[in-house]
């Protein structure tokens, strides 16, 4: 076993997580849906999810024949959604495909909706011990670090300079333990602002602290400048039905999600009311403005309320429904979305 490997492996027994949900039975299953979770959130966000998530869906069969909706709805808040519309996707294909059960070969995996190299290699190291190596956010930190790897942490040649060392460093045994503590030492030790040197047990090899250039390894990614997007949404409100929502298109922000209807401009929101909803009447000033934060943008959202008695004709090839805060649907909501419609509920007449 290499030098690394095997300081981390003993690191992990003393400083590693040993007791979080999806290290009990671990399936290719019960794995696949923690990594998925764990992309690009927090462990202590993803645990309440991932147990009210594995309760409902405890086996791949279980979330094939969910509908989408409640897939959704578990996944609300969590954001990221297109995460989750792949796992029903994947889901889906396993069941028709390799009946009910993940393959069990990378390749195979890697082919699935939202499963990569690195997911692959994790659902097979970590369920069955196989010897796959993993190039994580917090892998690629780590190996960038002690072996000095410099250039855009994306870009292909720098990517495949840290996938040498990944296969390099993988042991040929305890390799679930082993890639369970490279990901913990990441998440928790070598982490991307002050990372704690001086507790490190690789400290005299990493190249990155003999250098001096622990916050310059890795090399950022490149950014691009943030925009700001704007839209409208029309809370209308019916006294006897609630809020109506519109099932967003699958993909683009919160893909295949309900919201309220949206528009480019107020006069197109006017126009919207006159022509489509009964005995509509817009409140004159429209509500406090909301702003939620993306990954490359920001999205200002202008609420405007409007009071109605429904729905003139149907919306042809919407999908639409009368949300009612105070007995919801089990739907898929954006979590600023719910905040608005709950605040907006409670200052109705």
């Amino acid at each position: 076993m290499n030098s690394l490997a095997e300081t981390l492996i003993r690191w992990h027994a003393v400083h590693g997580r040993h007791d979080l949900p999806w290290q009990q039975q671990r399936t290719p299953y019960r794995v696949w849906v923690s990594e998925i979770m764990l992309q690009q959130t927090q462990v202590a966000t993803v645990i309440g999810y991932y147990a009210r998530f594995m309760q409902r869906f405890p086996d791949v069969q279980a979330l094939a024949a969910a509908p989408l909706d409640e897939v959704l709805h578990l996944w609300s808040g969590l954001g990221y959604y297109s995460r989750a519309r792949n796992l029903k996707r994947a889901a889906e294909r396993i069941v028709a495909e390799y009946a009910g059960e993940l393959p069990r070969t990378r390749a195979a995996l890697a082919q699935l909706p939202g499963i990569g190299r690195s997911t692959a290699a994790a659902i097979l190291a970590l369920s069955e011990g196989r010897r796959e190596a993993i190039l994580d956010g917090n892998v690629r930190r780590v190996l960038a670090r002690v072996f000095g790897v410099e250039g855009d942490i994306a870009a292909p040649e720098t990517l495949q300079a840290l996938w040498t060392r990944a296969e390099a460093c993988t042991p040929e045994v305890e390799v679930a333990t082993y890639t369970q503590a490279i990901m913990d030492f990441g998440a928790t030790l070598c982490t991307r602002h002050r990372p704690r040197c001086a507790e490190c047990p690789l400290q005299a090899d990493c190249i990155a602290r003999l250098q001096e250039r622990v916050q310059e390894l890795p090399a950022p990614r490149r950014r691009t400048a943030r925009s700001t997007r704007r839209t409208v949404m029309l809370l209308a409100w019916h006294p006897g039905q609630g809020i109506l929502l519109q099932r967003r298109p699958p993909h683009g922000v919160w893909g295949g999600l309900w919201a309220p209807p949206a528009f480019e401009s107020l006069e197109a929101a006017r126009c919207f009311c006159d022509a489509r909803l009964r005995g509509a009447q817009l409140e004159p000033a429209p509500l406090p403005l909301v702003r939620h934060g993306f990954t490359h943008f920001d999205l200002e959202i202008t609420p405007v309320r409007a009071c109605c008695e429904g729905l003139v004709g149907v919306m042809d090839g919407a999908e639409l429904l009368w949300y009612n805060a105070r007995d919801p649907a089990r739907i898929g909501l954006p979590a600023p979305i719910a905040t608005l419609l709950s605040a907006s509920a409670q200052t109705q007449p």
